[in-house]
């Protein structure tokens, strides 16, 4: 299926099935009006096997609801070809066999939307809660609070999968359940001066509220798919995805809106007092650490120090020579990735001192750690040839301590920072392609709980099948956090 529509509903649409959309979408999925409120209960069930919801989803093509599994054999066996999911308002194009986005019916939904009143205050008027004498009142004698016990199940949501879009729910997974990420969200740190419907943090903003409501029904992330494809549109399509370059081009885009709201003047005053210092938006303050490179040169012994920023680790899982041992565990592979590197006469390097190009060798170390340290495990080779996928175990362990991959210091801190780790999400690939198999992810719910994340089925887990599991990209958290 190409991105740029389905063929099965530019034949719908050309016999009024826009308008179709527009009146069942206003009447069942927005209900916009009092009357509209009541035909939705009143109708609101599958009509085989009688239940109510989750997954309702009304024919297109004649009055027919149906539950997930009524409607599609419903669709199948009639030969209608279009359903409306009544919770979210996506279609479904059973001769596809995928919901499907368009833009004209995008447009439909957005002006249905703004039309109802109390969704347009909901989503588009976005303002702090001040505490009134009546919220005081209310708080006072309505005691109850949603409580996150050991037992609890908050912040955990099934994700539907769209059509090969497993790749992007275990990032968003792992991302629901970055603690510091999830704190500033669920306090309303946003601020967005774009459009509305256009702004990737204000939905990531409103997929933490989702998350953290207490709710259980899986959630739909199609405007989620639709503005990564907006701002990263060699993502765009319906095939597999690698779910690292997804959670690379989520950070950038991210990035790139939330810096605009960093106090400028704070930020070049930041900028001007330390040199290569990390922009002040949510996510370089989280996710962004400072790779130092050492280039030395075998003549002089000259030293040519750069340090760039870095979001996460590409970790080599290759034998370094011909016949040679590939690593086995985590820390095989960081050692590997800062130990000196022999350039070779190739690769001469062009030294200051001697002003004349010499052999020289290449260090890797880190000068500044993130909160969030991530490790992308290279497991997929790529040649004209043929793409392998690298299955071999790798070890990792639940707390992890960086001291030994750090730069050293040019003058020693009296009070040595604490650099340990813990896990707290890991995503796995199924499968021997880049282009097909499935992703999966374990995420850690409070301190000690761990669960398993299969698109729309989560399950609970424990720590050994989380280590034990391959690991393609591990997320780690900073154990104490100090000041800078």
């Amino acid at each position: 299926m190409h991105t740029d529509g389905c063929p099965h509903l530019e034949h719908f649409k050309s016999n009024d099935g826009l308008k179709t959309f527009r009146i069942i979408h206003a009447i069942f999925v927005v209900c916009s009006t009092t009357e509209a409120r009541k035909t939705k209960v009143e109708n609101n069930y599958c009509h085989v096997c009688k239940r109510i919801g989750p997954l309702l989803h009304a024919c297109m093509q004649c009055v027919f609801f149906g539950c997930h599994k009524h409607i599609r054999e419903h669709t199948r066996n009639l030969k209608h070809n279009f359903a409306i999911d009544l919770g979210y308002g996506q279609i479904h194009c059973t001769p596809c066999d995928d919901y499907i986005y368009d833009m004209e019916v995008d447009r439909v939904a957005m002006n249905n939307k703004l039309g109802a009143g109390r969704c347009r205050k909901r989503l588009f008027n976005w303002t702090f809660w001040e505490v009134t004498s009546e919220d005081k009142d209310i708080l006072k004698y309505n005691p109850k609070r949603i409580c996150i016990t050991p037992e609890s199940t908050i912040g955990l949501r099934g994700l539907l999968n769209l059509g090969s879009t497993c790749f992007m729910n275990c990032i968003v997974q792992a991302l629901m359940h970055t603690p510091l990420l999830r704190d500033y969200f669920l306090s309303e740190r946003h601020r967005c001066k774009g459009n509305a419907g256009t702004c990737l943090v204000c939905e990531v903003s409103k997929l933490f509220q989702e998350f953290y409501k207490g709710a259980r029904v899986p959630l739909a992330l199609h405007e989620l798919l639709h503005l990564i494809w907006t701002h990263a549109k060699y993502l765009a399509g319906y095939e597999q995805q690698d779910a690292h370059e997804f959670f690379m081009a989520t950070l950038n885009v991210l990035h790139n809106h939330c810096k605009d709201e960093v106090n400028p003047v704070e930020n070049k005053a930041l900028h001007n007092n330390h040199e290569n210092v990390k922009c002040m938006c949510i996510i370089d303050q989280i996710f962004t650490g400072g790779l130092q490179s050492d280039v030395v040169c075998q003549n002089c012994n000259g030293v040519s120090t750069t340090i760039d920023p870095i979001w996460d680790f590409s970790l080599d899982l290759g034998p370094v020579t011909f016949g040679g041992r590939p690593p086995s565990s985590l820390i095989d592979c960081l050692e590997r990735f800062t130990r000196a590197e022999d350039l070779g006469l190739d690769a001469k390097i062009m030294c200051s001192n001697c002003k004349s190009y010499q052999v020289s060798t290449k260090q890797l170390t880190m000068k500044t750690l993130p909160i969030v340290v991530t490790f992308h495990l290279k497991r997929f080779q790529h040649s004209k040839e043929i793409e392998k996928k690298i299955s071999t175990l790798i070890s990792f362990p639940e707390m992890l301590d960086m001291t030994p991959f750090m730069s050293r210091p040019r003058i020693l801190d009296p009070i040595p920072s604490d650099n340990r780790y813990s896990l707290f999400a890991v995503i796995n690939h199924l499968g021997n392609s880049i282009n097909a198999g499935h992703y999966t992810a374990y995420v850690r719910q409070q301190r000690d709980y761990w669960y398993k994340c299969d698109d729309h089925v989560i399950t609970r887990a424990n720590l050994k099948e989380v280590l034990d599991s391959e690991g393609y990209l591990l997320f780690y958290h900073k154990h104490i956090l100090g000041y800078d």
